[in-house]
């Protein structure tokens, strides 16, 4: 065998591949580091760090971990803490989308964290159910039944059938089931305790409305909708209202946290703001930058 033939043969081995590659790699590293050798070696796994490790182990496997399965968890803790440290020093957390939002998911939570602490009196929640009623006012309700009289089935005399169909009803000739004396339709028979937004979504906004203006006890109509006519007896309603503090505290507490979460975020990410000066460059940088200078003199030139 050749010289040429055996050097060929090694250049097509993947086991010099991998040697390359790993050795690559390794000349990336310390370039990258720029020969760094301050920074920290140690690693110290705290017993609490060991404690957390065992409790994870325990809520998986509902069991503590042997000596030999603490070890291993122990020394993955320690494998991932090595590829974290080395992974920073080659800059590879950099330009990296996942990274850099997750970052920003964490500095987030940070203030987050700071609202949370916050514990609001009665008095203050007051303040803000009062500046903020139509969070919690409750919506007006209606229960009604309706029966329906088909436009696309009986054409010009719809109308006219459904007013015969009323005067039957009015007269207290109703029988056990209302909806059986009109047309079948898909459309519920009746509605219970339902907001106006349900009701439009069942039989549209014109339906609705023609709603509000019925009396309450008595069959009335008919309603025009996209579907056809509907005779309607309302059963009860009720007018919209703001609910006593007392019976939505917990509502109330909820939306308030939920705009100190929203504000905190806001004050905390502009202080930081504050540390940086960015500068835009190019074409669409000037705009940009013409555009924020807009802003910050509230539109003046």
């Amino acid at each position: 065998m050749t010289d040429a033939s055996v050097r060929g043969r090694w250049l097509h081995e993947p086991l010099l591949h991998f040697l390359l590659i790993g050795a690559g790699i390794f000349i990336l590293y310390h370039v990258v580091r720029g020969g760094d050798e301050a920074a920290p070696r140690e690693i110290v796994i705290s017993a609490p760090r060991i404690d957390a490790l065992a409790e994870n182990f325990a809520r998986t496997w509902m069991r503590p971990p042997s000596p030999q399965e603490l070890r291993g968890l122990v020394d993955d803790y320690v494998k991932e803490e090595v590829f974290y440290r080395e992974a920073i020093a080659m800059g590879l957390d950099r330009d990296d989308t996942v990274i850099r939002r997750r970052l920003r998911q964490k500095m987030e939570f940070v203030s987050e964290d700071a609202a949370a602490t916050a514990e609001p009196t009665d008095a203050q929640l007051q303040e803000f159910l009062a500046a903020h009623p139509g969070k919690f006012v409750e919506p007006a309700r209606v229960t009604f039944q309706q029966v329906f009289v088909s436009a696309e089935r009986r054409g010009e005399s719809a109308r006219r059938d459904a007013e015969q169909l009323l005067e039957t009803l009015q007269a207290g000739r109703t029988p056990a089931d209302a909806a059986a004396a009109g047309d079948p339709t898909m459309l519920p028979a009746s509605l219970e305790n339902a907001p106006p937004q349900e009701v439009a979504g069942s039989f549209g906004d014109e339906f609705a409305a023609q709603l509000d203006t019925v009396a309450v006890g008595q069959w009335a109509g008919p309603l025009q909708s996209t579907f056809g006519w509907h005779l309607v007896h309302v059963v009860s309603r009720t007018v919209s209202a703001l609910p006593q503090f007392a019976d939505i505290r917990p509502v109330v507490l909820r939306e308030w946290q939920a705009q100190q979460r929203v504000a905190t975020g806001d004050a905390f990410y502009a202080s930081l703001r504050a540390k940086y000066e960015v500068r835009y460059e190019g074409e669409v940088g000037q705009l940009l930058h013409q555009v924020e200078s807009a802003a910050a003199t509230g539109g003046r030139p």
